[in-house]
C-alpha cells in the first residue's frame, strides 16, 4: 500500500483545482448516496490567519449542480462546543446566500460535512447523520409536505428543506473497509487507500494525491504541516494535564482550608449543643430535687421531668 497526501492538506492545496473536483464529488456521492457534481467552489474561512486554526482546521464551500451548498470541514483537535459551531456555520450560509427581499422559497439547501479527528460526543458509530423532522406529540406521526409544496419545492420531505449534518469520526474507525463509505473513512483515518477500493473519488486520490507527485518544497511544507498538527495536539494535552494537576492541587488546598473551617464551625456547634444539653440536664435535676423535697414519689417526678426513677434516686442520694 502507498501513502497518500492527507485529506486536509489536499483541501488546502489540491482539491480547489477543478481537475481534482472528482475527489470531493466522490466523497459526497458516497456519503449522500446520490450523484453529486460540484458546480463551483465558493469563498470559505479556510485561509486562517491564526496559527492554531491554520493547522487545526480547514474548510471548503462548494455549490453543486442543483444550487445546494456543501460545507466540508476538517477539525484536527478537540473543540467542546463543536456541535454549536456546526449549527452556526450552517445557519450563516442560510442567511448569507439569500438576497435581501427574496422570498423564503429561495433559501438554499445546506449540507454540513464534518470530518473530525477527535472524540466528539458519546456514541458507538463512526458516521452520524442529523436532519430536522417534526414529530407529532400526541400521534407520533411525522409532519409531511402538502402535494403543492412537494411540486413547488421539488422535494418529498420537510427534512430536505433544512440543513443536514454529517459527522465522520474517522479516528473511531478500526475495522476492515467493506463498503464504499468505509473505504473513504479508512483513507481519511490512515492516509492510505484500500488496495481494491471501488468508492467514487478514490481512484483520483490514487492518481493525483500520491506523495511522490509532490516537489521537494511541497513535501517540506507538507511535513511541516504534519509536525505542527502533532505539536498542537501535544500542547493541548500538556495544557489539559497541567490544568488537571493544578485543579487537583487547588482542590486539595481548598479542601484542607474548608475542612479546618468546617471543623471549627462543627466544634463550636457541638460545644453549644453540649452546653445546652448539660444546662437542660442540670435544670431537670434541680426540678427533681425540689419535687422530691415536696414529698412527690419518684414515679410522679419522672412523669414531670422526663428523668428515669434510677436517675431521680441517684440525684436524691447525691443531694443527701
Amino acid at each position: 500500500m502507498e501513502n497518500y497526501i492527507r485529506f486536509d492538506w489536499a483541501m488546502k492545496r489540491l482539491l480547489r483545482n477543478k481537475a481534482n473536483y472528482a475527489v470531493l464529488e466522490g466523497l459526497l456521492t458516497t456519503l449522500l448516496e446520490e450523484k453529486v457534481t460540484i458546480h463551483k467552489l465558493l469563498e470559505s474561512e479556510s485561509n486562517q490567519e491564526d496559527e492554531f486554526d491554520k493547522y487545526n482546521r480547514v474548510d471548503m464551500l462548494a455549490e453543486n449542480s442543483q444550487g445546494e451548498l456543501v460545507l466540508i470541514e476538517v477539525q484536527n483537535n478537540n473543540e467542546y462546543a463543536y456541535f454549536q459551531r456546526m449549527l452556526f456555520g450552517a445557519s450563516k450560509l442560510v442567511t448569507e446566500y439569500i438576497n435581501r427581499g427574496e422570498g423564503y422559497e429561495k433559501v438554499r439547501k445546506v449540507y454540513s460535512v464534518n470530518i473530525v479527528y477527535f472524540s466528539l460526543g458519546h456514541g458507538k458509530d463512526f458516521v452520524y447523520h442529523g436532519k430536522t423532522e417534526f414529530i407529532g406529540i400526541h400521534e407520533g406521526d411525522i409532519l409531511e409536505l402538502s402535494p403543492f409544496q412537494k411540486q413547488t419545492f421539488k422535494v418529498d420531505k420537510v427534512s430536505q428543506l433544512y440543513p443536514e449534518y454529517y459527522i465522520l469520526k474517522v479516528n473511531d474507525f478500526n475495522r476492515v473497509a467493506r463498503t464504499p463509505l468505509e473505504e473513504w473513512i479508512y483513507y481519511l483515518n490512515t492516509g492510505n487507500v484500500p488496495e481494491h477500493a471501488t468508492a467514487p473519488g478514490l481512484d483520483t486520490v490514487k492518481e493525483q494525491l500520491k506523495l511522490d507527485r509532490m516537489s521537494r518544497e511541497e513535501l517540506k511544507a507538507y511535513y511541516k504541516h504534519l509536525d505542527n498538527i502533532v505539536i498542537l495536539r501535544d500542547n493541548i494535552m500538556t495544557e489539559r494535564a497541567e490544568g488537571r494537576a493544578e485543579g487537583r492541587a487547588e482542590g486539595r488546598a481548598e479542601g484542607r482550608a474548608e475542612g479546618r473551617a468546617e471543623g471549627r464551625a462543627e466544634g463550636r456547634a457541638e460545644g453549644r449543643a453540649e452546653g445546652l444539653a448539660e444546662g437542660r440536664a442540670e435544670e431537670k435535676a434541680a426540678i427533681a430535687r425540689n419535687l422530691k423535697s415536696l414529698g412527690l414519689s419518684p414515679e410522679q417526678i419522672a412523669k414531670a421531668t422526663g428523668l428515669t426513677e434510677a436517675e431521680i434516686n441517684q440525684l436524691t442520694t447525691d443531694h443527701q
